[in-house]
């Protein structure tokens, strides 16, 4: 078995590891941390079918890696996304594959796609659902919305009002929604991908701090590089890339997904690794005490759902990379992803220019790794 079934991040955008001694370490942080009894999680992970995982995620990789070029960074996010059933926010400008990806993936484990273009006059029964009255039978029905589905695509989402963008958190969090007072559950698996373009604001509505929080990953993704799209030109002319192929190609199934997603939650986590993470977030909500110097720009910490992606999102990331076991290197790997969307920052930083991966970064180089 291959040690990384996914590349992991260049070497140059890893935190450095902590050098200070003892007396110039920073303030002492909270100890303790209640957890699952080391002794069964160790009888748990003696017991993980890695073998059908490594193969299952080998079949899905390739399966996404025939229809979408490059972007290793957004198909690691959407599987542990996927492994994990939490939701992810992809930000880019326009035509780098979102659509394509959240669509490939979805064919890739045979679910139930759909996808919604967010606009201003979006109403929240236009995705959730509303009740029609039958005029033959004199009594009012139920009609389904697009969100309910396997995988959900809201393209552009913060084009959406307020109070549309509010109807999904119910779903999201909730995994149901209400239609005329009545409860319905959302299939399973259930995933949300949303979109935003982070050029064109006019038009659009700020996505509020909640509905951002109940995410678990925020990726942004970059431009191809030329030697990939002089691929995607290629594939597109030999007619690799079309629709078609994308709707046809079923790597696994959904009781694959159930199985994969059971594993992932099996997945060893020292407690020392747990610690690690509980300091890093304790250290968002006291910046002063860590980076005086970044202090006047955060406004908020990350909330204990950062402390939950973490713990979730590294069990899936080392399930991806063939290993039982968490370390402290999937909790560096994934520290923009976790935290770029729950640090919350002021009018002060967006003018310095501060962005939230810079402070972030900062914080990884002075937290001791176990």
């Amino acid at each position: 078995m291959p040690e990384y079934i996914l590349p992991p991040r260049p070497l140059g955008s890893e935190p450095q590891e902590n050098t200070q001694n003892k007396e110039n370490n920073p303030p002492a942080l909270p100890v303790g941390f209640i957890g699952e009894p080391v002794g069964t999680q160790v009888a748990e992970k003696e017991n993980l079918d890695l073998t059908r995982a490594h193969e299952l995620l080998s079949r899905i990789a390739t399966s996404y890696s025939s229809h979408v070029v490059g972007q290793e960074k957004l198909k690691t996010s959407l599987l542990i996304a996927l492994l994990t059933g939490g939701h992810i926010l992809l930000e880019s400008v326009p035509g780098l594959a979102k659509t394509t990806a959240a669509q490939t993936l979805a064919s890739t484990v045979k679910a139930d796609f759909k996808r919604i273009q967010c606009t201003p006059d979006l109403l929240p029964s236009d995705i959730i659902g509303t009740q029609i009255y039958d005029q033959k039978t004199g009594e009012f029905r139920t009609q389904l919305g697009p969100v309910h589905a396997n995988f959900v695509l809201l393209d552009e989402i913060n084009r959406s009002s307020s109070k549309t963008q509010s109807a999904m958190l119910e779903a999201m969090q909730e995994r149901q929604t209400s239609i005329g007072g009545e409860v319905i559950k959302l299939p399973y698996p259930f995933l949300v991908i949303a979109t935003q373009n982070p050029i064109e604001q006019e038009g659009t509505y700020h996505l509020p701090e909640a509905q951002l929080d109940r995410f678990l990953l925020k990726e942004v993704l970059d431009y191809s590089s030329p030697e990939e799209e002089l691929e995607i030109l290629n594939r597109i002319d030999s007619g690799v890339l079309t629709g078609k192929s994308i709707n046809s190609d079923h790597a696994v199934n959904l009781s694959d997904v159930e199985f994969l997603q059971s594993l992932t939650s099996k997945i060893y986590v020292d407690e020392s690794v747990r610690q690690y993470i509980i300091n890093i977030i304790y250290a968002t909500r006291n910046i002063g005490k860590f980076l005086p110097q970044m202090e006047s720009y955060v406004e908020y910490g990350a909330s204990p759902r950062a402390s939950i992606a973490f713990l979730q999102a590294s069990r899936a990331l080392a399930l991806l990379n063939g290993r039982d076991h968490v370390t402290p290197d999937d909790i560096k790997y994934l520290r923009h992803e976790v935290l770029r969307h729950r640090l919350i920052l002021n009018y002060e930083a967006d003018v310095e220019n501060i962005k939230p991966e810079t402070i972030i970064d900062q914080l990884f180089n002075i937290i001791p790794t176990p």
